[in-house]
């Protein structure tokens, strides 16, 4: 039975930039965790509706007020909108607030996708460089010990299981993280059009 140690250095050396996609996509995976947690930690969705409230009374200015300081990112995107509302329209304001929370959500997914992509890549790869190596037997001295050259096949193997591991196992945060990108933007959407509603109405006596 071969350790993990033993069967990573017979992947031969494609398994270090494995390694590296493994090692970066567990960096990017905790840290957005992290963020995850936080977020929903600073969550109000009273007060988001307190501010919803208040627009639909046609009290931007107390919605303001209710939202500036929060830390809740619907709350804070529909102040930030509200207070400039007088500098350019509602909607490009919420807009602009929008892409700017939604970038925090969406910061590192790009790169969990690009190793998604490319460990597997890699693994094959490492699995090419290595049939080569043992094929390239067949024309030396190696006819005579058929196991080395099937032994170097099913190492050669190796750096394509884990890469494909590497994968898999970036896959499902990935997933999760988008599900959660996509939560955020429904939010601030079903927010933005609630405002954007009655809008309108801050002009009117």
């Amino acid at each position: 039975m071969h350790s993990l140690l033993d069967l990573f250095y017979k992947g031969g050396p494609i398994m270090w930039p494995i390694l590296a996609c493994s090692l970066l996509a567990l960096t990017v995976v905790f840290e957005r965790l992290f963020f995850i947690v936080a977020e929903m930690s600073r969550r109000q969705p009273k007060l988001v509706d307190s501010m919803l409230d208040a627009v639909e009374r046609r009290e931007p200015e107390l919605a303001v007020k209710l939202g500036r300081d929060s830390k809740d990112f619907v709350a804070r995107t529909l102040a930030a909108a509200l207070e400039h509302r007088a500098e350019k329209s509602i909607a490009s304001a919420l807009l602009r607030g929008a892409e700017r929370e939604l970038a925090r959500y969406n910061r590192g997914l790009s790169v969990l996708d690009t190793i998604i992509t490319l460990a597997p890549l890699l693994g094959l790869l490492g699995t090419v460089t290595g049939m080569m190596g043992s094929f390239g037997m067949l024309g030396g001295g190696e006819l005579g010990a058929p196991t080395a050259i099937t032994g170097g096949i099913a190492e050669a193997l190796i750096a394509t299981a884990f890469g494909l591991g590497v994968a898999i196992t970036a896959l499902i945060p990935f997933n999760y993280l988008n599900a959660r990108l996509e939560g955020a933007r429904r939010e601030l959407q079903d927010a933005a059009a609630h405002i954007e509603i009655h809008a309108a109405q801050f002009s009117k006596p």
